[in-house]
């Protein structure tokens, strides 16, 4: 059983930008010295409990005080950016880190439309950017290439017509590309594409196994993958109690209610203060679905939930993702429950 790590790099209330990162430091390097296979970035954008706002920029900052664990994006909102921008950024963290730099690429804003439209910028890219996205990934895996892409300048009046583009110079390896996603669409795309897949199970939780089942039958070998390639995310609090993990996971699960039931965002609360959050039934329910889909409890009953999970979509590696929050009085720059979380999964899987 492999376990990897997917971060947020969440904002309680009693943390500033810089304690966040802080705090993830930390808990990557729990997950680095644990031996955790990989350790993955989001992309979220004016979101007050998210600071992922850079996969790129979040990798770099790990990767230098890390040493064996691989750093990735989980993922990269392509729609958001230029391809050539994305290639050149990880072709240039691959340079910095062989051998360790995953691309996880979604076709999601990762915010709301007021922020993609700015994220976008005033030259008027929109929805055409979603409908371009498989040509994108094909850009993007081509550009990262050591041959690059040849470009056709006809019409333009320029001298070289064979001009050849490039995300770096001189590339000696390449990231490992995945596809993302949370809709049948992106199960598809990546079986018709050859692609490593990942579905975002900690998010929704819905039509997971379908997305699954449809991308190993429809899976067409490629140089990129030659067999479906595929593991679960999901999110987690494990404690030395279930209800300790329940206390820790319960600031995270009232975001999520907050965000599926349209209400203002906020930073994560500590543990006493959602305990205190009055909840309308709506919320109530997106808190117990969440219950019900997470690793959850002491270090026992978490290990045997991962191991099902894994049994049941029928996948080697499972990506966790600590949610714990902080009581009041914790270190700012520190993420207990988190590193906790990690830590006791590690010791009755590894």
């Amino acid at each position: 059983m492999r376990l990897s790590v997917l971060d947020l790099v969440p904002v309680r209330t009693d943390q500033s930008t810089s304690d966040a990162l802080a705090a993830t430091l930390r808990v990557a390097q729990t997950a680095d010295n644990l031996g955790y296979t990989r350790y993955w970035l989001a992309e979220h954008h004016n979101m007050p409990a998210v600071a992922a706002t850079s996969p790129p920029v979040l990798i770099g900052y790990l990767a230098g005080q890390t040493s064996q664990i691989r750093l990735g994006s989980g993922g990269v909102m392509l729609p958001n950016h230029a391809p050539l921008a994305v290639a050149e950024q990880f072709a240039l963290l691959e340079a910095a880190a062989p051998g360790r730099i995953d691309l996880g690429l979604g076709r999601a804003p990762g915010s709301d439309p007021v922020t993609s439209i700015a994220l976008r910028g005033p030259a008027g890219r929109g929805d055409e950017d979603v409908e371009r996205f498989p040509q994108y990934l094909d850009d993007v895996v081509a550009l990262m290439s050591a041959q690059g892409v040849s470009v056709s300048l006809q019409g333009r009046n320029l001298l070289n017509q064979n001009y050849i583009l490039k995300a770096t110079p001189a590339a000696a390896s390449e990231p490992r590309l995945w596809l993302l996603g949370s809709s049948m669409y992106s199960a598809h795309l990546a079986a018709a594409k050859g692609l490593p897949y990942v579905f975002a199970h900690h998010f929704s939780g819905q039509g997971t196994e379908e997305a699954l089942t449809v991308y190993r039958s429809e899976f067409r070998p490629s140089d990129l993958a030659a067999e479906p390639t595929t593991f679960m995310t999901v999110n987690a609090s494990v404690a030395p109690t279930r209800a300790e993990a329940e206390a820790l996971m319960l600031p995270n699960l009232h975001m999520m209610a907050w965000l599926r039931t349209g209400q203002p965002l906020r930073p994560l609360d500590l543990v006493e203060d959602a305990r205190t959050r009055v909840l309308t039934p709506q919320q109530e329910a997106v808190v117990a679905s969440g219950l019900t889909r997470a690793i959850i409890g002491t270090p026992a009953e978490a290990a045997a939930q991962v191991r099902e999970l894994a049994e049941r979509f029928g996948v080697d590696e499972v990506m966790v993702n600590p949610v714990a929050s902080a009581y009041r009085g914790t270190d700012p720059a520190t993420a207990p429950g988190r590193e906790q979380t990690l830590e006791l999964l590690a010791k009755e899987l590894f």
